[in-house]
C-alpha cells in the first residue's frame, strides 16, 4: 500500500465514522401519487412498525441513529404521545429525530396556513406549529422542519405582499417559543401544490424569513425542489456563505418534485454539494448540518431502497472527502481549467466501495448491507405480519 493509499485509508475511515444522516418515518408507510396508491404487505402501519424499520436501516449501515417524525401522522395525540415515543426509543435504540408539522392536510389549509386570509386559520396553523416545537422539546429533538404548501393557482386572486408579512409575523413568533437548543428550519419550493406563486418559493425568500425570524432559524434545503438545471450547489455555498444553511432533504428527481432515490438520477450533484460542505469545512467554517432523506418510495421496497439510499448517501459523501482541495485551489488560482476539473471528476469517479466495504467489517457491520437485508429474512417476516393486518396509506403522496 503506498502513502496515498493509507491517507485515503485513514481519512475514508474518519469521514465514514462521523456521517450521520436521518431517515424519514414516512419513508417505511405506504405512499404514492396524486394519482393513486400502491400498497406494499411490509410498509409500516404504526409508529412501532417505522421504529422497528428504521432500527434495522441503522443495524445494517450504521449511520442512521435518528428516525424524523411527522406530527399528524406519527404523533396526532401531541404531548400525549411523547411517552410512547419514548419507550419506542429506547426498545429500538433510535432517537427522535427532525420534528415536521403538517400544515397542508385539514381542510381549513384550502387557502394556506400560516398565510391564509382567515386570521383565524392563521392562528390555528401558528398553534400547530408551536405545539410542533413543544413536542420536540418533550423529545429532545433539535430541530423543526417547516414546509409549507401556501401559494395560489391564478394571478389576482392572493395579495402576495400582504402574505409575506402574516409569513413574517407566525415565524418570529414561532422563532420567540424554541429552547436554547432548538432550530427552525425554512424549507422552499417553486411550485406544487401551488402552480401561480409558492409563498416561500426559493431560497432567497427562505433566507429572508430566517433573518426575520431570528437566529436560530436557518434554511433547508430540498433537492427535489428546484427548477430543471438549477445549480444547487451554488446555492449552497451562498447559504455557506451566509451562515444560513440549517441543512438537507435529500432525493433525486428527473422533472420536477420526484422524490426518486438519493443519487439515482444524477450522483454527480450531490457529490458537488458535499464538495462545497467538505470545501468549507477545510476553509474552518464552523458547521452544524442536517443530513435527511426525504423520499417516496413507491415502487421500491421501502426498507431497501432506504438501505440503497444510504449507501449512495455514505459513498458520495466519501467520494467528496477525498478531493485534494490543496491542488485544486492551486489550479483554480492558475485558471488551469482542464486540470481542475479533471482532478475534481477524479474524485468523482473514484470507486470508493471497497474502503467503505472495509470500513464496515472493520465496525462490526455487514459488508454488503443490502445483500445482508436480503439474506436476513427481516423484510419477509414483516410482510407476512403486516400484510395479514391490512395496510394505511398516507395522505402525502
Amino acid at each position: 500500500m503506498t502513502l496515498a493509499d493509507s491517507q485515503i485509508h485513514d481519512l475514508a475511515f474518519k469521514v465514514l465514522d462521523a456521517f450521520q444522516i436521518e431517515i424519514p418515518s414516512w419513508g417505511f408507510a405506504n405512499t404514492g401519487t396524486r394519482f393513486g396508491k400502491f400498497v406494499q404487505a411490509a410498509a409500516a402501519n404504526t409508529l412501532e412498525e417505522k421504529f422497528s424499520d428504521a432500527a434495522e436501516v441503522n443495524r445494517l449501515t450504521g449511520a442512521t441513529p435518528t428516525l424524523a417524525l411527522h406530527v399528524l401522522w406519527d404523533l396526532p395525540g401531541g404531548l400525549k404521545d411523547v411517552p410512547e415515543v419514548r419507550a419506542l426509543e429506547r426498545r429500538y435504540g433510535i432517537r427522535s429525530g427532525s420534528i415536521n408539522p403538517n400544515l397542508f392536510q385539514d381542510q381549513e389549509y384550502k387557502f394556506g396556513s400560516l398565510c391564509n386570509p382567515s386570521p383565524a386559520v392563521r392562528e390555528q396553523a401558528l398553534q400547530h406549529v408551536l405545539d410542533s416545537i413543544e413536542m420536540a422539546r418533550a423529545l429532545g429533538s433539535r430541530d423543526i422542519s417547516l414546509w409549507l404548501a401556501d401559494g395560489s393557482n391564478y394571478p389576482g386572486t392572493q395579495s402576495m405582499r400582504r402574505r409575506i408579512g402574516w409569513l413574517e409575523d407566525a415565524l418570529r413568533a414561532a422563532h420567540g417559543h424554541l429552547a436554547p437548543n432548538q432550530r427552525l428550519l425554512i424549507e422552499y419550493k417553486p411550485f406544487e401544490p401551488a402552480f401561480y406563486h409558492t409563498d416561500i418559493a426559493d431560497w432567497g425568500m427562505s433566507s429572508h424569513l430566517a433573518r426575520h425570524a431570528g437566529p436560530q432559524a436557518c434554511v433547508l434545503v430540498d433537492t427535489g425542489h428546484h427548477y430543471l438545471a438549477q445549480n444547487i450547489e451554488q446555492i449552497v455555498a451562498w447559504l455557506l456563505h451566509t451562515r444560513l444553511l440549517g441543512g438537507f432533504h435529500f432525493n433525486d428527481r428527473r422533472y420536477a418534485d420526484d422524490d426518486l432515490t438519493m443519487g439515482s438520477i444524477d450522483p454527480y450533484q450531490i457529490f458537488r454539494i458535499f464538495h462545497e460542505i467538505h470545501s468549507a469545512v477545510r476553509d474552518g467554517l464552523k458547521l452544524n448540518l442536517a443530513y435527511m432523506i426525504d423520499q417516496s418510495h413507491n415502487l421500491k421496497g421501502k426498507i431497501e431502497a432506504m438501505v440503497q439510499t444510504v449507501m449512495a448517501a455514505q459513498e458520495l459523501y466519501l467520494r467528496a472527502a477525498l478531493v485534494d482541495r490543496t491542488r485544486l485551489a492551486e489550479l483554480q488560482q492558475a485558471c488551469d481549467l482542464v486540470a481542475a476539473e479533471e482532478l475534481f471528476r477524479g474524485a468523482f469517479w473514484r470507486d470508493v466501495r471497497p474502503v467503505a466495504r472495509a470500513w464496515r467489517e472493520a465496525r462490526g457491520l455487514p459488508a454488503d448491507p443490502l445483500q445482508a437485508l436480503r439474506d436476513g429474512g427481516y423484510v419477509e417476516r414483516i410482510a407476512r405480519e403486516r400484510g395479514s393486518r391490512g395496510q394505511t396509506v398516507n395522505t402525502y403522496a
